[in-house]
């Protein structure tokens, strides 16, 4: 199993990649970073270039994605949201399955409290995975990714069950 982790943002979108079993390894991570000062769908499509790089690059075989919280700032949503889909579409194309996982969720995966704070998140994939990230975004990317290599025997269940 190879899941793409991904942290869904228009100014900066985390992604990781992570080699499941019984030692899960990470085997590459980034962040896209766009300017506020270029057009929203030149941004998207920013994000579009680098996630469909590597999904080329490597042999993804699902998707997770950290899910939306919805904040005070609507606009900020909206556009997490518009980079969210991004996601999903070049999944969908290549016909990967998706799961979304709650940050709660994913901060009990990998810290083992849905309460951490991002230092406790980025520490932990340094000594689960053995990387140090060069951003927060890169690091909860890779805690998507490992989040689901955990939950992936449950989540793939649940969702044969729902079909």
């Amino acid at each position: 199993m190879i899941v793409l982790g991904i942290d869904p943002g228009i100014a900066n979108t985390g992604w990781g990649v992570v080699s499941g079993g019984p030692r899960p390894v990470a085997i590459a991570h980034g962040t896209i970073t766009t300017s506020p000062r270029t057009a929203p769908e030149l941004r998207l499509a920013q994000i579009h270039a680098t996630i469909s790089t590597v999904l080329d690059e490597h042999e993804i075989t699902s998707v997770a994605l950290e899910d939306l919280y919805f904040g005070k700032n609507t606009s900020s949503a909206i556009a997490v949201g518009q980079a969210r889909g991004v996601s999903l579409v070049l999944a969908g194309l290549r016909g990967l399955e998706c799961f979304s996982y709650t940050p709660q969720h994913i901060k009990q995966a990998v810290c083992g409290r849905g309460s951490a704070q991002k230092a406790q998140v980025q520490r932990m994939i340094g000594a689960l995975l053995r990387v140090e990230p060069a951003t927060d975004h890169a690091a909860d990317a890779l805690a998507v990714a490992l989040c689901h290599v955990q939950r992936a025997p449950l989540a793939l269940a649940l969702k044969a069950a729902i079909r």
